[in-house]
């Protein structure tokens, strides 16, 4: 994969951050990807990028309106998408999406494990119900989605298994036992199934974003936003197409040398 981009001019660099069509080129074409939380934020970004790269894109999430929306909106752009409404928490259905998408769309070909929730209270006061919520979506679901994608991948002897992390999972948080715990977990389930399928050319990554511009962000307010950016050596949150595009890189042909890593993306903040 090459990055194609001329440097940019002094201009240019003040809106870097701005969204735009992918910097990247990867060519993902005959390529399926499911993304799970793609309704939204985040994962929405990333079914866009995917999509824009040639991949036909199932989309996975709860709601099926807002997954009908997305599809609207990638085929609107020339992009191939299909939905499919499921709770990544449920054995049953994650298998039967997994097996619709390779019987209706022919292959599986990556995997991007996005959906996650928060449920943010200091450890004194988390009940046993937000911290099993968290656990349950955040860690088992990535985990169900790998134990049945793994499957057609091996057989095909081709995959890639992009898992979205957290920074929260590497440092910790104030109030996040439970969702820094789920990331943490991710991680070590990502390096350890690394592990267990790179001898059949599937490869296993993680990303971990830093401060995000998104709803949950904004919900902080000005005033903590602003402390929040003077944390972060770049100044500024992160943008969601920024995530997409590092797990684009990941998703991408030519990254078949790279497994069992963690790629930060978050300005600097850890260093």
């Amino acid at each position: 994969m090459t990055d194609t981009s001329k440097p940019a001019s002094p201009a240019e660099a003040k809106t870097a951050a701005s969204p735009g069509p992918n910097r990247l080129r990867v060519d993902l074409s005959g390529q399926v990807a499911v993304v799970t939380g793609a309704s939204q934020g985040l994962g929405r970004a990333i079914a866009e990028a995917l999509a824009a790269a040639g991949a036909t894109v199932a989309l996975v999430a709860r709601s099926a309106g807002k997954l009908a929306d997305v599809a609207a909106g990638i085929r609107a752009g020339g992009g191939t998408a299909e939905e499919f409404p499921c709770d990544v928490s449920k054995g049953d259905e994650v298998a039967k999406v997994v097996e619709q998408v390779v019987e209706k769309l022919g292959r599986l070909d990556i995997l991007v494990n996005n959906a996650g929730v928060t449920r943010d209270t200091l450890l004194p006061r988390m009940s046993d119900e937000e911290w099993d919520e968290v656990l349950t979506t955040n860690l088992r679901g990535p985990f169900l989605f790998m134990r049945a994608a793994s499957r057609p991948m091996m057989q095909q002897r081709y995959g890639r298994i992009i898992n979205v992390s957290s920074v929260s999972g590497l440092i910790g948080n104030p109030g996040q036992a439970n969702y820094s715990a789920s990331k943490a977990g991710l991680v070590g389930l990502t390096r350890t199934v690394s592990k267990e399928l790179a001898g059949r050319k599937v490869t296993v990554n993680a990303v971990a974003p830093g401060f995000i511009a998104s709803d949950m962000t904004a919900a902080l307010g000005p005033a903590l936003l602003d402390e929040v950016k003077k944390r972060v050596p770049a100044k500024r949150l992160g943008e969601a197409w920024e995530i997409a595009e590092a797990v684009l890189f990941l998703a991408a042909p030519s990254s078949s040398y790279i497994t069992g890593q963690v790629l930060v993306v978050d300005g600097g903040l850890i260093g």
